[in-house]
């Protein structure tokens, strides 16, 4: 809004009464002359906090200045000239309306400025020669009009007498006509004799009363006519005579007769103006010179002249021709011919065209709109003038002074209900039949920003794919501002908040101007499932308003999350779980347990078997992964079942994971769940332990199963350059007997408490690491020999050992441990090294490393089928941490490679087997 605009609102917020102030000021004053200031009439003298604008109704500014701050009045540059304002009226007087604005309340200052004359022109005649004529047998006060001078001054500074040039028969005698216009007659003062002297000569002067006196001069020619008897005569020497204004032009106002008793040209009497009459009433009167008729040739105007004098001259036609005057007044009766005029103006410099006017929708009730004057030329109960408004209940007028009224409110306006308004002012005097004035008027709201942006709906909620692309639309908030302009221009903006620990601004971002919200990063159902935005709308007002909507966008979830299996835990896809031959039909034997990250029908999971075992012997529940024994395992102890287990989704399109499992039948009693399981010695969760928890291993193992294990080994490592394997140790509680350790290329015993050095026991001081002080091997000697030993006997070490630190993958070729429970059938072979074993490369399958679960060799079945006499019924699996320390090289010993059976085969135990 601009600053008059602004001016003009806060002016207009509450109501005061109105005041006149009159000034006095002398005509043609300097431009810029001080006339008087405005903030001295107020009854606060707050100069500082007032100002002052004039009303749009004065429309000439050039004649006079209003300062803004103070109201301080001066004269403007065009200047006052009282003959051009106010022509030969008495009183000029100049009257304009000024609006004072204090601490938002107004006062409407009508001035009254009279404009007063000073003696600016002086008195001049119309001609500067006149010719008159006199009989000379005229006696002694007869009266000859002279020409009326002329004085555009008023009051004491117009014509106030005259004088003639000094003779013995004329003097000068000055009148006051009826129009106030002073005027001069020749009066002859003694005889004439046209023989003596037939002509004068005179000097007429016309003096004002102004200081100093100005004047105006003339000749007058006299000329002494033979003499006439008899002169005519009227019968009175003044008549008045009362005309309406709207009488039609040839009506009849006077039949004027003057006798003569002369006889012949003598008595003959003609009629005419005499040369005082102006030609103005010349033009509106006319006069008939034979019959003496005075009748109306133009239609007249009381409210423009109202008095009329004129003088006839009726003159006889004899030789010597002698005239007589009449005075003829007359006055004009006003009657109702004129309508009421309406002037409407607004505040001057507001933003207002013709026939507008402005008002703040922020104005309070009976805030001032505009200025209404009425006026009627008429006079009496024909100009008084009563005026009316029509249109709306929202304004209404309120009397200012004399014929001014005030449009004003009525109450609160709202121009997004009502934009605009047209009024009609109704202006009707009080003559009979009564004239009325209809003025259409037209009041236009201006804005404020009284009306914060509305969003369309308070809570959006938008469902969004997850897997979106970065910057992929997601929805548009729509928020509308009734105001106009700046005041209704909406942006939007993101209210910053934390999701996840991160500012809402790195997940979306919402476009200013259309309020489109898109997203910056690609949401992942599975970890955002919901997202609450709050976006602001705010206008361009001052103050600005805005509001807030919540935009919940919710992620719809994708089937982008195949199955896992959880339960049996799998080792490269495959798991074996271990059935007892002595399992009853329809038994439970495991459980297949799944999960999907997904949600709703994206994870409702099917279990199913795509390779049926043979005979039907294991079925699956499609819902709960029940796995039950359908046929008899009785008879096939030993024997290895391999099925594809698929675990697939409902979503679309489905997500399926697939698994092998092994059913291995074993002889061990059947328990609630058959389940041997096989995790990966880095997926599943094992002890950790280090290079002392080996010793530990060796000692706490059997003695003679430890021995002849060991034997087998060397054995076989000689037969196959210097290569074996080394057996399982099993773990008891008898005390520990004299443990034989890999030194060089061979075994040798050691005792049990040598074998305590290598102890990874806590000794209570802390923690059983390398620096404890029970594990301690850093003397030089133990130092060197246990480097030997990793160098030349930890024949399974590989480059991992180097970062990972030693494990059983080099001490032990067997994860298992006895049964102390024996079998009825013989020992078979069960399995080979734990399934966290990490074997060297072999030079025969190239860069292939072979995991845990290789199938046995022909070296080593033998062993096997002495020492394995012992169902296992648990397999434990020890995983190394990483170790900080770096520890030398290893030789790497290749493995000599046996094809696998596709199946194993648990026989009958021999007698020799059960003795040994």
């Amino acid at each position: 809004m601009s600053p008059l605009r602004l001016l003009a609102a806060a002016c207009l917020l509450a109501l005061s009464r109105c005041k006149t102030v009159r000034y006095r000021t002398d005509e043609e004053g300097a431009p810029g002359t001080v006339i008087g200031t405005l903030a001295d009439e107020m009854p606060v003298k707050a100069p500082g906090e007032m100002s002052f604008r004039l009303m749009r109704q004065f429309s000439n500014s050039s004649l006079v200045r209003v300062r803004e701050e103070d109201g301080q009045l001066s004269i403007g540059e065009a200047g006052l000239d009282r003959e051009r304002l106010c022509g030969q009226a008495p009183q000029c007087v100049l009257a304009f309306d000024v609006v004072s604005c204090w601490r938002e309340r107004y006062r409407l200052v009508h001035v009254e400025l009279e404009v007063r004359d000073i003696n600016d022109n002086a008195p001049r005649f119309p001609r500067a020669q006149m010719a008159l004529e006199v009989s000379e047998s005229a006696a002694p006060g007869t009266r000859l009009p002279l020409e009326v001078a002329v004085d555009e001054d008023v009051g004491s500074n117009s014509i106030q007498s005259f004088q003639v040039s000094l003779n013995s028969h004329f003097g000068v005698e000055a009148q006051t006509r009826a129009d106030g216009a002073r005027c001069a007659d020749l009066v002859l003062l003694q005889e004439l004799d046209r023989e003596r002297q037939p002509s004068y000569t005179l000097e007429l002067v016309a003096k004002d009363g102004g200081s100093p006196a100005r004047s105006g001069t003339a000749t007058v020619h006299v000329r002494v006519l033979d003499a006439n008897d008899n002169s005519p005569a009227f019968a009175q020497g003044s008549v008045t005579v009362e005309l309406p204004e709207d009488a039609p032009p040839g009506s009849l106002l006077l039949d004027l007769d003057a006798a003569d008793p002369d006889e012949g040209p003598n008595g003959e009497v003609v009629y005419a103006f005499s040369s005082q009459v102006p030609p103005e009433a010349r033009r509106l009167f006319r006069l008939d010179p034979r019959s003496g008729r005075l009748t109306l040739e133009a239609a007249v105007d009381y409210e423009r002249t109202r008095t009329y004098e004129l003088d006839v001259r009726a003159q006889d036609r004899g030789a010597s021709p002698r005239a007589a005057t009449c005075t003829v007044v007359v006055r004009l009766a006003d009657v109702n011919d004129n309508a009421p005029r309406i002037s409407i103006s607004a505040l001057r410099g507001a933003a207002s065209a013709a026939g507008v006017a402005y008002v703040s929708e922020a104005a309070a009730s009976e805030s001032f709109v505009a200025l209404v004057s009425a006026s009627d030329r008429d006079s009496g109960a024909n100009g008084q003038v009563r005026c009316s408004l029509r249109g709306h209940d929202h304004f209404a007028l309120q009397r200012a002074y004399e014929d001014s009224y005030m449009i004003v409110t009525t109450s609160a306006l709202d121009r997004e209900r009502i934009p605009e308004y047209n009024l009609t002012v109704v202006a009707e005097d009080l003559g009979s039949p009564p004239f009325k004035t209809v003025r259409q008027y037209t009041v236009r709201v201006s804005d404020e920003n009284d009306n914060a942006p509305l969003f369309a709906k308070p809570l959006y909620e938008v469902a969004v794919p997850e897997n979106n692309p970065p910057g992929a639309y997601i929805t548009t908030v729509v928020a509308r501002d009734p105001d106009l302009g700046h005041n209704g221009k909406v942006t939007y903006r993101l209210l910053e908040t934390q999701v996840m620990g991160a500012p809402i601004s790195t997940y979306v971002s919402v476009d200013p101007a259309t309020g489109a919200i898109y997203a910056l990063r690609t949401f992942n159902y599975e970890i955002l499932k919901q997202l609450d935005l709050r976006i602001q709308a705010t206008d361009g007002g001052s103050p600005q308003l805005s509001s807030s909507t919540l935009v919940k966008v919710r992620m719809v979830d994708q089937n982008d999350n195949p199955p896992v299996i959880i339960h049996p835990v799998l080792t490269n896809g495959t798991v074996e779980i271990g059935v007892s031959s002595k399992t009853s039909r329809d038994s439970l034997v495991a459980q297949i347990k799944a999960r999907d990250a997904d949600d709703g029908v994206n994870a409702e999971l099917t279990f199913a078997f795509l390779e049926e075992p043979q005979q039907d012997l294991f079925t699956i529940n499609p819902s709960t992964g029940d796995i039950v024994l359908r046929g008899d395992l009785s008879e096939e102890l030993g024997q290895l079942f391999k099925v594809i287990l698929t675990v697939t989704d409902n979503g679309r399109p489905p997500l399926a994971t697939t698994a092998t499992v092994n059913f291995l039948v074993t002889a061990t009693a059947p328990s609630s769940i058959q389940e041997i399981a096989k995790p990966s010695s880095w997926e599943g969760k094992a002890l950790q332990w280090d290079i002392p928890l080996i010793v530990i291993i060796v000692l706490a193992g059997s003695c003679t199963l430890l021995l002849v294990a060991i034997i087998t080994i060397a054995t076989t490592c000689n037969r196959h350059k210097k290569e074996g394997f080394a057996a399982a140790p099993s773990y008891g509680k008898e005390p520990a007997p004299p443990v034989a350790i890999w030194k060089g290329h061979s075994f040798n015993t050691i005792s049990g408490r040598e074998a305590e050095k290598f102890s990874g026991k806590d000794s209570g001081k802390g923690d059983s690491d390398f620096n404890d002080s029970d594990s301690d091997i850093s003397g030089d000697a133990l130092k060197k020999d246990l480097i030997t030993h990793m160098q030349n006997g930890l024949w399974a070490c590989t480059a991992e050992c180097k970062i990972l630190g030693h494990s059983d993958r080099c001490w032990s070729p067997s994860c298992s441990r006895a049964n102390p429970h024996p079998s009825p059938h013989p020992s078979a072979p069960l399995s080979t090294f734990c399934k966290s074993t990490s074997l060297p490369r072999d030079p025969l399958r190239r860069d292939n490393f072979y995991q845990a679960q290789l199938p046995k060799t022909v070296g080593l079945q033998s062993v096997y089928e002495k020492v394995l006499h012992r169902d296992f019924d648990r397999t434990i699996t020890l995983l190394s941490p990483p170790r900080p320390a770096r520890l030398p090289d290893l030789q790497e010993i290749g493995v000599p490679l046996y094809p696998a059976p596709s199946t194993r085969y648990l026989g009958p135990q021999t007698d020799t087997a059960e003795k040994a």
